[in-house]
């Protein structure tokens, strides 16, 4: 790993202090690395989404020049962004890495899970993720979440204890003192790990910009169909159709997070570049899921209460 380093005082000798990015790198190194050492079986969520594609990028850096020790997994809600599907594909062939699948589909198929009325399939996911972790007897599964895109993400801690079930008490977490990490567990037990919980969006987009990391294009500004449904901006598409009295219109555009097509909105935008990208991110006030993700506007505890489930 290159480390870039910075004297506190030219020319006095003073000790040498990380880069604000260089910290938060460090900071996800080590715990990639320890989560390494502690679990048998680890695995990346991955879904080709710019957190997942960040978390990828520094596990790479924690193990080089060996390979990542760990597979990746992607829930798939079958209402998924084309653009986004090729990334994960060739970002999985061009590293050589296992990815395990766990399809919603597959489960509305056999009539385990029923669609909802409103077509969305971002609360589907639970049984899903916590049924493919149970056969898979993953232990620690690494996710994305930062602590500033939502409340109930701002109450995790960095290994978030889930019981055999997979659910998530808030009020049972782990003391996370000088950065050590408890990740002792009983069989059927797993610590969901966010190695990005420090992370801002506008930090990400600076990391993103320094190690020239590529992403779907569809994060930049870009010409789309969509339709303006209780202020959000929806892409029109076969998993979200016009309804009665909607009108459609192409707009100037560009996702700040991607999840399931049928709740995740756009939002207006001319950025596109990485350099544009963030003077926009650094001007704006509202969080990416709160500008974008129609699921999380359900109640104002929607997050928590999927957490609560087994939901990432």
């Amino acid at each position: 790993m290159t480390t870039t380093v910075t004297e506190v005082e030219e020319g006095t000798g003073a000790p040498y202090a990380l880069s604000h990015l260089d910290a938060l790198e460090s900071e996800a190194v080590h715990i990639f690395r320890e989560v390494a050492g502690e679990f048998e079986r680890p695995v990346i969520l991955f879904s080709g989404g710019k957190d997942s594609i960040l978390m990828l990028h520094l596990a790479l850096k924690a193990f080089a020049p060996a390979p990542v020790p760990f597979s990746l997994l992607h829930v798939d809600t079958g209402h998924n962004f084309p653009e986004v599907l090729e990334y994960r594909d060739r970002v999985v062939e061009q590293h050589g890495l296992r990815l395990h699948v766990a399809s919603v589909q597959d489960y509305i198929d056999r009539g385990v899970l029923k669609e909802r009325p409103d077509g969305t399939r971002n609360p589907l996911q639970t049984l899903p993720l916590t049924e493919k972790i149970q056969a898979e007897r993953f232990d620690a599964v690494f996710g994305g979440g930062r602590r500033d895109e939502e409340k109930a993400r701002a109450k995790e801690r960095v290994f978030s204890f889930r019981d055999e079930f997979g659910q998530w008490d808030p009020r049972n977490q782990r003391p996370e003192l000088w950065a050590l990490y408890n990740s002792r567990i009983h069989r059927g037990e797993s610590i969901r790990v966010f190695p990005l919980s420090n992370w801002t969006e506008l930090d990400v987009w600076h990391y993103i910009e320094r190690e020239r990391i590529s992403l779907p294009e569809i994060y930049f500004a870009h010409d789309r169909e969509v339709v303006d449904r209780d202020g959000m901006l929806y892409a029109v598409h076969e998993h979200l159709p016009l309804r009665a009295g909607e009108t459609s219109f192409v707009d100037r555009v560009r996702y700040r997070t991607v999840g399931d097509a049928s709740c995740t909105a756009a939002v207006r935008s001319d950025a596109d570049t990485i350099v544009k990208v963030i003077d926009e991110v650094a001007a704006t006030r509202i969080t990416e899921r709160g500008a974008t993700r129609g699921d999380d506007r359900v109640s104002e505890a929607a997050m928590e209460d999927r957490k609560r489930e087994g939901y990432f």
